[in-house]
């Protein structure tokens, strides 16, 4: 069995693949750093189970898990990601993954979730699933939020939890330009004139929801 590992914070991948490769030693751990890298990677072979980041820089985690699922309707996906907001986890649902873990989860719950993933089931952290149980629809009901990009989504709920802009920027591997770009686009979308408007209408969209 082979897993693709897709992250592009170099140290964090590498790290992850060597515990995979430690911990599952049967399985071949692949690793890219971007979305268009995946989809290459895919195409040469066909994992098993593709472990997935949520902010890669070019096309987003969210939009290389469509297309892959497009051209692969059977693919595994496992999002690993530092985002445990309800919108996003709930976008990559959508998506078609079959879990979502935060980076925040114990190495023994990846092992876990990648062992039940390979298995034919889904896995969802804990906390993760017992939230979505609890705020059915909410959130990705809303209009405006449908309305957003991947990008725009992922930005507007780091805003909402207070992220300065520069942050955001490095967190998302894009530039501080990029960011100031999504920023007008989204005012011009949520008819606000101001970044702490911005900031606001998030909060009471409720957008930084986060399991816990």
């Amino acid at each position: 069995m082979n897993i693709l590992l897709v992250d592009d914070h170099a140290v964090v991948r590498q790290g992850y693949a060597s515990l995979l490769r430690a911990l599952l030693p049967a399985l071949q751990v692949r690793e890219a750093a971007t979305g268009e890298e995946a989809l290459i990677h895919v195409q040469e072979a066909v994992p098993n189970l593709v472990i997935m980041d949520f902010g890669l820089p070019g096309i987003s985690g969210l939009e290389t898990t469509r297309r892959l699922r497009q051209r692969l309707p059977q693919l595994r996906v496992l999002f690993f990601s530092m985002h445990d907001e309800l919108p996003l986890v709930r976008q990559a649902l959508e998506a078609g993954a079959s879990g979502y873990l935060t980076k925040s989860s114990a190495p023994e719950v990846l092992i876990e979730a990648v062992r039940r993933i390979l298995a034919g089931h889904a896995y969802i952290e804990q906390p993760l699933a017992t939230q979505l149980a609890c705020h059915p629809q909410h959130d990705a009901s809303d209009p405006r939020l449908k309305s957003m990009t991947q990008r725009e989504l992922e930005i507007f709920v780091m805003l909402a939890k207070g992220t300065p802009a520069r942050m955001i920027a490095e967190q998302l591997s894009i530039s501080a330009k990029t960011v100031s770009n999504h920023l007008t686009l989204l005012k011009s979308k949520l008819q606000v004139s101001s970044h702490a408007e911005l900031v606001h209408l998030g909060s009471d969209m409720g957008v930084a929801r986060k399991a816990g």
